[in-house]
């Protein structure tokens, strides 16, 4: 019987994940669809129960679910129950739905491929104190970054993330300005990433270090302000598309057993979204 797999999420009409999946499904020549869900915060209950009742094998959650959803599963990741957050559902052989959340791990595979596994020892500021900020944080200390530091507009928001993870430090987003240049890694999580018209950039980037290492989780736009900010220093930058296709990678690897090419999916995105 042929597998289908879905995306849920409230707006859903902008993902790429359906080209993203369909494309990988049809590379391997796997029997597979995979198709955008509109579900409305309202209805998220009915629309799990709808999903297994209608065989979905596997699904991904994007906003504004990835928290709301955790109650209608049976069972977590260790990693999504210390983020509190669920991107990826796989349907088990026993008929069981388990939540995981590959954005994280996603990130920072992304990022090793971008600059290399050699920077595990840099000083590490992530600018913003949300639930992508949370998940990253996890993610980067599961894989070897200990050196991180959380910068937010509300410090206790961030020491409760610091809190929990038993290593790192909050400062405000002033005393990261003030402190840039003792980072070697730079990983933006706000609001600033987006090219709207009343942006403003969490702070100045006035003393960052050159060859620092500068990252954003949105993909589209690719060149976020904040990233061209951060070139125009001399910053290596890296930007969210990697993230992207790598989580979304990781939730394939889920549900099929098998990791696609990413290389080409993130070249083939980059066209789409107008990048070179």
């Amino acid at each position: 019987m042929k597998k289908w797999f879905a995306v849920m999420g409230d707006p859903i009409e902008h993902s790429k994940s359906p080209v993203m999946h369909n494309a990988w499904f049809e590379e391997l020549s796997i029997d597979a669809t995979y198709i955008p869900v509109h579900v409305s915060s309202e209805n998220l209950e009915s629309a799990v129960a709808g999903l297994k009742t209608l065989g979905a094998s596997g699904w991904n959650i994007t906003i504004p679910h990835k928290t709301a959803i955790i109650p209608y599963l049976d069972e977590l990741d260790e990693l999504a129950q210390k983020m509190g957050a669920v991107n990826t559902v796989v349907r088990t052989k026993e008929g069981r739905l388990k939540g995981y959340n590959t954005d994280g791990v996603g990130f920072v595979r992304s990022l090793e491929e971008a600059v290399g596994k050699s920077h595990q020892d840099k000083l590490v500021l992530l600018i913003g104190a949300g639930g992508a900020a949370r998940g990253i944080a996890f993610a980067m200390q599961q894989q070897g970054y200990t050196n991180l530091t959380i910068a937010n507009r509300t410090v206790a928001n961030a020491q409760a993330i610091v809190d929990e993870m038993g290593i790192g430090n909050a400062i405000s987003l002033a005393e990261a300005e003030e402190t840039l240049a003792d980072f070697g890694i730079l990983v933006q999580m706000t609001s600033a990433g987006l090219a709207t018209g009343n942006f403003s950039m969490p702070f100045s980037l006035e003393r960052l270090a050159k060859g620092a290492i500068v990252a954003d989780i949105v993909y589209n736009p690719l060149m976020t302000p904040f990233l061209k900010a951060a070139e125009e220093k001399g910053a290596t930058v890296v930007t969210g598309l990697g993230m992207f296709v790598h989580q979304g990678a990781i939730a394939f690897e889920h549900w099929i057993g098998e990791y696609p090419n990413t290389n080409s999916m993130i070249a083939q995105l980059k066209a789409q979204l107008g990048g070179n």
